[in-house]
Order: structure tokens, then C-alpha cells, then sequence
């Protein structure tokens, strides 16, 4: 496996959309244009099965300098009350356009909610109620509704946990990254195992059904011995699921990065062996390995969801829930429309003077034709289920699968798929092949030309 993992890693996207933001036809795109794909969207009934909401909450006191994240650092909590003002004024733009074009369709339902940044908890506990109940008058929340928030173990109170759970969430992400003292400090981000435990002890006191840890491995100055140390202690801690990052070294992205070079950072090889040596101890752990680099416990919403099928990725990474319309609300969000997506201004200050001048935010996005949405329901299935078939598409969209046949080939050979038999229209990945997930559904990337994405995406490991 230690091979495979050399040969194969290399630059790929995480393909949390298709295509992937740096392959969006921008000069192709119209906020009009856009509208239009969500208004057909919201006539196919998007809005009646259910939709996911993402909000952007980019605030946060201090700086992590790994961090890839759209971030504004400040103390200054003054920020929040026109912030969270914008955020509901965008919202009502998406409301007063569903009413005017489709005022046949049936009552809004949310389905899912989730809390990003930034810093969600950088905002008090009554700001973020004001903002979600906001967005939830008039509406109806689905039966089977998640509503999660990205936390910080730091500065997360327990009014906090009790004030979203009022309000229906009832799963949160703990960002830990890693114990090590050395790493917390080069990466400017420190919260103690006390921490940790802590919100997770209170959440669930609270009655929180899932908690997520995320752990970021490739980081500067990461030894073997002490993220192994981290990664005993999080099992001891038992979350329910837990993310397994890859540090994406990205410093002309983020400038933050630049507060180390490469040689601080693990090499490929050690890097791997942080990823496999953490991955063998959360399976035998009894965790279950799902998708690209998640794990959760038998009994989690997550776990039911890969076994029967149902999962689902989209900006917001895995998701037990798929739902046909995502609205990404707040700075710098994505909305996909199924067939079209959407960025908002990148900058608060540019998002909030669009907002007050009634427009909506959008900045820039992609409106998929044809094969793009053929090409990325099979990255999809690759990515969430380890398999995709096309024995009953149409010629066009056989016609191209047919034609990456030659390069799974060589996937097959290397065992990371299922041998192709004569005339097989389909891609099985092995077990072996799941931990390079990315690779494989690159091969049917029309984009994806290996020499071209060093600066565009981050190595697979």
C-alpha cells in the first residue's frame, strides 16, 4: 500500500462539487442565469422535499495558520448584530424570488442546517438564535431535519449548546486538529483534551444525538508519537464521528500558511503513515471508514446512511441527507442549484454593501451543460459509494465513459477497482482503492490534467 500511496499522490480535487471551483466557467456565468436554474429547481419541488442551508460565519478572535477557511479576525463583537442583519436580508431576497416565480410552489422546508466559518461560536448565544428563528418563520422544518454548527472547544459556553439545541440542532463539529503542544502553537490554535471534553461532556448532557471531531494530519512539526498520542486520546473520548483531514499546503491561497515553510512540515511518506497509522486505530477502535477520510461510530445517522446507499457530498463535505437545493447564505457561501452553483462576494465588506443595495451577493458560479451533470452524478457515486454505472445511459453519456475505459484500466491493474470484464459498464472500487477515492474518480475528470493542478489543488495525501 505504502507504493500505491507514492505513486498516486499527487494533486487532486476533493470534489466537493463537479465541476470543481477552479474549472467553473466564470465569464459563462449570470446572477440571472443562476436564478434561473434555482427558479426550475424550485418548480421540480426542491422546496417541498426539503432544502439544505449553509451559513457562512467568517468571524474569529485569533488567526489558525493552517487555516483554508474565508475568515475575518477581530474582537471586536460589534460585528455580529449587522452581520447576522445581512445574513437574514439575504435570505429574504431568496424568499421574495421562490414567491414571485413560483408562487404555486408548496410551503418551504428545511431540511438542514449547518453553521460554518469563521468561527460560528465567535457570536453570542442570542445573536445566532435571532439569526436561525429568523430564517425558520414561515417555514417548516423536515421530520427528519439536522441542524449542526462548527464549534470551537475553546470558546464554546454552555449557553451555547443549550441555546441551538432550543432550536433544533443536535449535532456539532469540535475542531481539534491535534493535542500536541508544539503544533498548537505553530498553527496558532490551542484548546486542551479538558477542553474538548468538556463541550462534548455538556452536549450531551444537553441531548446532542452526534458529535464530529475533526483532526488534521500533515501538520508542521507532527510526529508520529504525538498525533498517535492524539488520536488514543480522541477514542478514549468517543465521538460519534470524526473527520481525518489532510493538511493542504496551499501558502499562496492562504498567506497565513506562511507563518512556516515545507521543511517544518512531514514528508510525503511520514505524512501517509500519520493518515494509515490513524485510520487502523479508529476501525479497530470500531469505527467505521466511510467515504474519503470520515469515520463513525455503528449507531451514528452517518454510518446508516453509506451502508444503505444514501449518502451524500456536497460543499459542506458528507452528509447523511441529500436534498436538490443547497443555499449557501453569508460571505464567500456556494449554493447549488443541481445544475448550477453560486458564490457570494468573498469579502464582508462587499458582501454587506450588496446586501444593503437589495442585490443579491452572488459574485460569480457555473452553469453546468449536459455532460458536466452526467459526469459529476458518477463522481458523486464514486465518492460516496465506491461504485457508478452507466449500462443504462444514454449513447452520448456511455459513449464517454467508454472512452476512460483505458485509463481504469490501469486503476484495475493496480488493484484500486475491480477487474473490468469484456463489455462491463460499471467501476467497483476495492478496499483497497477507497483511500485514493480522489484518484479514481479523476479519471473521469474531463479537467483533470495531472501537470496543470500542482497550484490548483493539494496532494491526495
Amino acid at each position: 500500500m505504502k507504493n500505491l500511496i507514492e505513486k498516486y499522490n499527487t494533486p487532486v480535487p476533493r470534489y466537493t462539487s463537479y465541476p470543481t471551483v477552479p474549472h467553473w466557467n466564470t465569464d459563462g456565468f449570470s446572477t440571472d442565469g443562476y436564478l434561473g436554474r434555482f427558479t426550475e429547481a424550485v418548480s421540480l419541488g426542491a422546496t417541498e422535499k426539503g432544502i439544505a442551508l449553509y451559513i457562512h460565519l467568517p468571524y474569529c478572535e485569533s488567526l489558525c495558520t493552517y487555516c483554508g477557511c474565508n475568515t475575518r479576525i477581530t474582537v471586536n463583537h460589534a460585528v455580529e448584530g449587522p452581520y447576522i442583519d445581512a445574513v437574514i436580508a439575504e435570505w429574504k431576497l431568496y424568499l421574495r424570488h421562490i414567491t414571485k416565480t413560483a408562487p404555486g410552489a408548496g410551503p418551504l422546508v428545511i431540511r438542514e442546517i449547518h453553521l460554518g466559518g469563521g468561527t460560528p461560536t465567535f457570536f453570542a448565544a442570542a445573536q445566532l438564535e435571532r439569526m436561525v428563528t429568523g430564517i425558520l418563520e414561515g417555514c417548516r422544518v423536515s421530520r427528519d431535519a439536522s441542524f449542526s454548527f462548527e464549534a470551537h472547544p475553546a470558546n464554546t459556553t454552555r449557553l451555547h449548546l443549550e441555546t441551538l439545541h432550543r432550536i433544533g440542532f443536535d449535532r456539532l463539529s469540535l475542531g481539534v486538529q491535534d493535542f500536541d503542544p508544539v503544533v498548537q502553537k505553530a498553527i496558532n490554535r490551542k484548546q486542551t483534551p479538558e477542553d474538548v471534553m468538556r463541550v462534548t461532556r455538556e452536549a450531551r448532557e444537553i441531548g446532542y444525538r452526534s458529535i464530529n471531531y475533526d483532526l488534521v494530519y500533515g501538520l508542521p512539526f507532527q510526529t508520529a508519537e504525538g498525533f498517535n498520542k492524539t488520536v488514543k486520546e480522541v477514542i478514549e473520548m468517543r465521538p460519534d464521528r470524526i473527520a481525518l483531514y489532510s493538511y493542504a499546503h496551499v501558502p499562496w491561497k492562504h498567506p497565513g500558511q506562511r507563518a512556516y515553510g515545507e521543511k517544518d512540515l512531514p514528508k510525503a511518506a511520514a505524512k501517509s503513515e500519520l493518515f494509515m497509522s490513524g485510520r487502523d486505530a479508529f476501525i479497530s477502535a470500531g469505527y467505521t471508514g466511510i467515504g474519503l477520510d470520515h469515520f463513525a461510530l455503528p449507531g451514528d445517522s452517518l454510518t446508516a446512511a453509506y451502508i444503505n446507499g444514501t449518502m451524500h457530498r456536497n460543499f459542506m463535505g458528507y452528509t447523511d441527507l441529500k436534498t436538490d437545493l443547497l443555499i449557501g447564505l453569508g460571505v464567500s457561501a456556494i449554493s447549488d442549484a443541481g445544475t448550477a452553483y453560486a458564490q457570494n462576494a468573498k469579502s464582508v465588506e462587499g458582501y454587506l454593501k450588496m446586501i444593503t443595495e437589495g442585490a443579491l451577493p452572488t459574485v460569480k458560479g457555473h452553469l453546468s451543460d449536459s455532460e458536466e451533470i452526467f459526469i459529476g452524478r458518477h463522481v458523486l457515486s464514486l465518492m460516496c459509494r465506491h461504485k457508478t454505472d452507466w449500462s443504462n445511459a444514454s449513447l452520448t453519456e456511455q459513449n464517454y465513459m467508454d472512452a476512460c475505459l483505458p485509463a481504469l484500466e490501469n486503476l484495475a491493474e493496480d488493484g484500486l477497482i475491480a477487474p473490468l470484464k469484456n463489455g462491463e459498464k460499471c467501476i467497483t472500487v476495492t478496499e483497497k482503492g477507497r483511500m485514493l477515492i480522489r484518484n479514481i474518480s479523476a479519471v473521469i475528470d474531463k479537467y483533470y490534467i495531472p501537470i496543470e493542478q500542482k497550484r490548483q489543488f493539494a496532494a491526495a495525501f
